[in-house]
């Protein structure tokens, strides 16, 4: 695997770090606008102001048919899924530092490989389930149920991660079907359509800084997709997707600088467990992807509960239809 300054590796690699320290600046945003702002109206806003850069993006799509999804049900799910996540993991991102939401969502690919076995009959070998066990119990040591504190910032953060995961698998079994125009409008619309109805029980007049903070968080957003889509083009995801964890890095010195946090011993312990079973999963789905079996991980290629986000697959649906 090369790694000179002209290697596509070197490259992708580059565009991944870039892609989450962005991720993690959109929290940074959230967070600060959650101070005063309930997650519905982050939400609403943030999307809003996103969609007129996204449906320049999706008019590109020059394929031809209808916005009519070829799996209306499936599309359904997905769009709640996607409102789900992202109500949930904006809340967590207001009342947690970051340190602690992020461990959480790394377990998102755990979940993935566990939601894959019934909904898309995937087969789990020894090696990827006792990496999942290991995940899971680095959560366990992460939460400290019993003796930390767990409060509905810690519950928000789980059921963005099931919900993330559960988005993923669906992207998984109809992402080939359907037009990338759909995958990525549907689920924006039901965010909107969604978090629209929820604001008149929490709307609270906004300053103008903080209607630019929001359309901020939704240029955030669209930027770390772009990063990220390129360097899924540039490298293999087994090189991109563990670049996911650069975030702790992000949110330890956000946590420090801006809000006066540490990451205490325990939820450092319980990180680097999650992050070396992810790692050991997407290694393991690679070795499988080049012996020609199927890996939901690799293929999720996304990131927990950004609605303002396109979801990075269906860029990259076409390619592997055509491969």
């Amino acid at each position: 695997m090369s790694l000179s300054p002209q290697s596509p590796t070197l490259r992708g690699a580059l565009f991944a770090l870039m892609a989450f320290g962005l991720f993690s600046t959109h929290d940074l945003v959230v967070k600060f606008l959650g101070l005063s702002y309930a997650a519905p109206q982050i939400i609403f806003f943030s999307v809003l102001f996103g969609f007129p850069l996204i449906i320049f993006i999706l008019i590109r799509d020059a394929g031809g048919g209808s916005l009519r999804p070829v799996h209306p049900w499936w599309t359904v799910a997905r769009g709640a899924m996607s409102a789900i996540s992202a109500g949930a993991v904006y809340y967590a991102i207001s009342v947690l530092p970051l340190t602690q939401l992020y461990p959480i969502l790394f377990s998102t690919p755990l979940l993935i490989t566990l939601l894959a076995i019934p909904i898309l009959g995937e087969r789990v070998g020894p090696h990827r389930a006792v990496a999942v066990v290991v995940g899971l119990i680095g959560v366990i040591v992460v939460l400290r149920p019993g003796v930390a504190a767990f409060s509905i910032g810690h519950l928000a953060a789980l059921v963005a991660a099931a919900a993330s995961a559960f988005n993923s698998i669906i992207m998984r079994k109809v992402g080939r079907a359907e037009r990338t125009v759909v995958l990525q409008l549907y689920p924006l619309i039901v965010n909107l359509v969604i978090m629209g109805a929820l604001l008149p029980f929490f709307y609270v007049p906004m300053q103008l800084v903080d209607l630019g903070a929001s359309a901020v968080v939704a240029a955030l957003a669209l930027s770390a997709v772009a990063c990220l889509v390129a360097a899924y083009r540039a490298a293999p995801a087994v090189v991109v997707a563990p670049m996911q964890y650069s975030q702790i890095i992000w949110a330890s010195l956000f946590g420090l600088f801006f809000f006066g946090d540490s990451m205490d011993r325990m939820t450092l312990i319980g990180t680097a467990i999650i992050i070396a079973s992810g790692i050991y999963i997407v290694l393991r789905e690679d070795k499988r992807r080049a012996d020609g079996s199927a890996q939901p991980v690799l293929r999720s290629r996304s990131r927990a509960g950004t609605p303002s986000m396109p979801r990075v697959a269906s860029f990259l649906t076409r390619e592997e239809k055509d491969k």
